[in-house]
């Protein structure tokens, strides 16, 4: 029997991603740190400040994956719409979370200003969530059924996610090895291609690069069985040395 893939989907929100004036680093530490749960990111959608936009998005992917992660639009400000948004998307009216309040009256207290209307719209969720510690900034994440919204400044989204860690349902780890070659890829289909074929278990990624003035191919073997693992590592090494290319075991 295979065992159950658990898998998510994350939903990108802000238009200084789409304008390429912030460069988005949370979907890389997002995917990293669901595939240590045991779940895998299957789908990414980047989205405008638009709150029809992120309703799509939101409905879209929490009906298609077993998790639902956002990242930005959760802050003090007027376009910081997101949990406007995912309360439409669920048909539930926003509040104020008394234990946001608290945190942020906490948080804010003897600092300039305190607790003012705009840093007040923190403490707003959808109704019926729970809140996601947040130790960096006072303002917490939030979590509603499967749906977790998380910040846009990618060292809070990495303590929102350090505390969200063994907390959701997954499977089996997805575990990876690399071997490098100095060959164009092209070279070498075949190989990858029998190689995958033979093991069924496995995923056979190729990713190749031109560096120092040569072109080459890192090829990347993900499985969540060990063993699987071993053996199709075992066999792309064979088949590249019969074939008589150089390969380097853990990547170039």
């Amino acid at each position: 029997m295979t065992e159950r893939i658990y898998t998510a989907g994350l939903v990108v929100i802000g238009d200084e991603i789409l304008s390429g004036r912030t460069h988005d680093k949370n979907i890389a530490q997002v995917a990293s740190w669901l595939q240590v749960q045991g779940i895998r990111l299957s789908e990414v959608r980047v989205v405008p400040d638009v709150i029809e936009r992120i309703v799509e998005a939101v409905n879209a992917l929490r009906e298609a994956y077993d998790y639902l992660f956002t990242t930005g639009g959760i802050g003090p400000t007027h376009d910081d719409i997101t949990v406007d948004a995912v309360a439409e998307a669920l048909g539930v009216p926003v509040v104020i979370h008394p234990q946001a309040r608290a945190l942020l009256e906490k948080y804010y207290s003897g600092k300039p200003g305190g607790l003012n209307e705009s840093r007040l719209r923190m403490a707003r969720v959808p109704e019926g969530a729970e809140l996601i510690p947040n130790h960096m900034s006072g303002a917490p994440g939030i979590k509603l059924g499967n749906i977790h919204l998380m910040a846009g400044v990618p060292h809070i989204t990495a303590g929102m996610l350090d505390a969200l860690t063994g907390t959701l349902e997954g499977g089996a780890p997805l575990l990876s090895e690399t071997v490098g070659c100095w060959t164009p890829e092209s070279e070498v289909a075949d190989i990858l291609r029998q190689v995958e074929q033979a093991h069924l278990e496995c995923q056979l990624g190729s990713y190749p690069f031109f560096r120092d003035g040569r072109v080459g191919a890192n090829f990347v073997v993900r499985s969540t069985s060990e063993g699987e693992l071993r053996s199709c590592v075992d066999s792309l090494c064979d088949g590249l040395a019969t074939a008589g290319f150089d390969f380097t075991p853990g990547g170039i």
